[in-house]
């Protein structure tokens, strides 16, 4: 399922060091509304999708999620942020319990929608707290991210809900990959 590429997703630059702002950035790595906790619940979501385009779409996100995780931590280490691991910018360690469980699909669509919506706000406060022009490019590019996410995670709950016919989620694939910016 996965290909690694040996490049960044988007540019990350860093005008200057910023230790305490790098560890601030810990959040989006290993806290509850991080990037790892997305991908982590995604993943298990995936697995129990029944329907084959949503899975797929689960899939994806879940990868793009992973490649936002490199571009944090290539932040946290140019800002001189301490070592990266999972936990948040308190040093309290990542936990199982930030990851919805839910077996129902729509509720599970749901729980991917709103966990988008934490992450966004938390990128939009994180914006406020740099002045570096560099990081917020990225933590735009990354919001920005979160709400095409939460769209998507929206429209094939909404199709769901509706007993939309199962060939008419492909949209969701081709709009997911029609997403990124040129």
């Amino acid at each position: 399922m996965f290909k690694y590429a040996d490049a960044l997703l988007f540019p990350v630059e860093v005008n200057y060091p910023d230790p305490q702002f790098g560890r601030i950035m810990l959040e989006h790595y290993g806290g509850k509304d991080s990037e790892f906790s997305a991908a982590t619940q995604y993943m298990n979501h995936r697995a129990n999708m029944p329907n084959h385009f949503v899975r797929e779409l689960l899939g994806l996100i879940a990868a793009e999620e992973h490649s936002h995780m490199e571009m944090i931590a290539e932040a946290v280490n140019r800002l001189g942020g301490p070592p990266l691991c999972y936990v948040n910018s308190e040093g309290i360690p990542w936990n199982l319990t930030y990851v919805d469980q839910s077996l129902d699909p729509a509720a599970m669509l749901q729980a991917d929608a709103e966990a988008e919506i934490r992450a966004k706000m938390l990128y939009d406060t994180h914006l406020t707290m740099t002045s570096d022009p560099g990081l917020k490019k990225m933590i735009r590019f990354l919001g920005d991210r979160e709400d095409v996410h939460k769209h998507l995670f929206e429209k094939s709950q909404a199709m769901i809900l509706q007993g939309a016919d199962p060939g008419s989620f492909s949209t969701l694939i081709r709009e997911y990959r029609m997403s990124f910016p040129v």
